[in-house]
């Protein structure tokens, strides 16, 4: 599944390429073993790479250069779907025949790290500045205290915002905390426009909130075994500050952001907000190309001005399965594309964060992905769990908000939420 951050999320250059490469056939998973082993150099290296993660062009550099430092080494770039990957990853993890670098979603690493087909690469963090990876993508990675996957690129939310309804209310500065941002949401809706525009279930934002006053969605006990946090005085607090702001506009109360789409929503011209990834500017501005120049971004505000608000980091991780034949070798590729020459170029061509904060001003000059990689510093993962893709199947926390908003008791609205989180990832089907 699509890490649900980056849906919308791909730079000009991403979207106007024609393809994106495949050096290779798609359905082939072999990885050739002509070298022998890592102690002389292998023929061919083996990379699952998922489609429209990375432009061709970025593959182009990354593997002519890499071909020429590592002589006698061809990379075998393979495109993968999106649709139905788990099964396949698990399946080649289950193998004697994998790949040697797997592309995965970052909140998918505890799911594969549970099969027992990953190799646990904690013993690289060091070599790798693991130190200074954004937290939001580094955690989830990492797996009862073995770092299984490496972070590789970031997305997250910011504010998206109409400067002309902006210049209207008199607002020159976006609000950095949250009580400015209530009261300049308040200001801008006024003479039927919505000072925002909030879906009833947009979880993500939720979470953040939650994570900011010190809560979060589920918790791992002493026994192993995880519970739902929904029924917490923290996630209560969040989702207070979650219907104040939603309040201030008119989106729907009992749907996601996706139904209407919200994109489509604020091209209309009314909405004076919007929080999407910032390449959801791309789809406003389709919709209405007059609002081209008129958009602004900045970091969802915290509760201080000093730190910015907590989000969702969504993205990808690299993985090395254990059945892969050259172990070695395919680390000095994971190695080479989490490091900070193929960041910078990354996050130049795609706009992306890249997975150290030091390298952030690789973004400068770009203003919506350098809100994005202000707001990152804040980043945080969903729980880490195996089975969190089980709450998401039938997502308990947006039933909650739902009822929140049109008068269900908060706390009793989170016990109901919480025993069916807890359901989920205990769960052993």
């Amino acid at each position: 599944m699509r890490p649900p951050a980056l849906s919308g999320l791909r730079s000009a250059t991403a979207l106007a390429a024609a393809g994106v490469l495949a050096l290779t056939g798609l359905t082939a998973c072999s990885s050739s073993s002509d070298g022998g082993s890592d102690a002389a150099a292998p023929s061919r290296l083996t990379v699952w790479i998922m489609r429209d993660s990375v432009s061709d062009g970025f593959l182009q550099r990354f593997r002519a250069d890499y071909e020429a430092t590592h002589a006698g080494t061809t990379l075998d770039i393979q495109i993968q779907e999106w649709d139905g990957i788990g099964q396949k990853i698990t399946s080649a993890l289950a193998s004697k025949d994998a790949p040697d670098v797997i592309e995965v979603g970052n909140t998918q690493v505890a799911q594969y790290a549970a099969s027992g087909g990953v190799k646990d690469l904690s013993d690289k963090v060091s070599d790798l500045q693991g130190g200074d990876w954004i937290p939001g993508l580094a955690e989830p990675g990492k797996i009862d205290g073995k770092q299984y996957g490496i972070p590789w690129y970031a997305a997250n939310r910011v504010v998206i915002y109409h400067k002309d309804l902006f210049a209207q209310a008199g607002i020159t500065t976006p609000p950095k905390t949250r009580d400015e941002w209530i009261a300049d949401t308040t200001k801008l809706n006024t003479g039927g426009n919505d000072g925002i525009y909030l879906s009833g279930q947009t979880w993500y934002a939720l979470a953040g909130f939650v994570w900011d006053e010190g809560g979060d969605l589920a918790a791992k006990g002493a026994d192993g075994k995880w519970k739902g946090t929904l029924d917490t005085p923290q996630a209560k607090a969040g989702m207070d500050f979650y219907q104040k702001l939603q309040a201030l506009g008119s989106g729907p109360k009992d749907s996601d952001e996706a139904k209407p789409l919200q994109a489509e929503v604020f091209a209309k011209g009314k909405s004076a907000q919007v929080i999407s990834t910032p390449g959801g500017a791309a789809a406003i501005i389709k919709a209405n190309p007059a609002l081209k120049d008129k958009l602004g971004f900045f970091p969802i505000p915290g509760k201080t001005a000093d730190k910015p608000g907590a989000v969702f980091t969504g993205g990808s991780d690299l993985v090395i399965p254990e059945s892969s034949k050259h172990q070695g070798a395919a680390y000095e590729v994971v190695k080479a594309l989490a490091g900070e020459k193929w960041q910078t170029d990354m996050a130049k061509e795609m706009s992306y964060v890249p997975n150290r904060t030091s390298l952030a001003g690789a973004l400068s000059g770009n203003e919506g992905a350098s809100a994005m990689a202000a707001g990152a510093v804040n980043g945080h993962a969903t729980p880490n769990s195996p089975n969190w893709a089980a709450v998401e199947a039938n997502n308990p926390i947006k039933q909650y908000m739902t009822q929140v908003l049109t008068g269900t008791d908060p706390s009793a609205a989170g016990r109901t939420a919480t025993e069916s989180i807890t359901k989920a990832l205990n769960s052993t089907s």
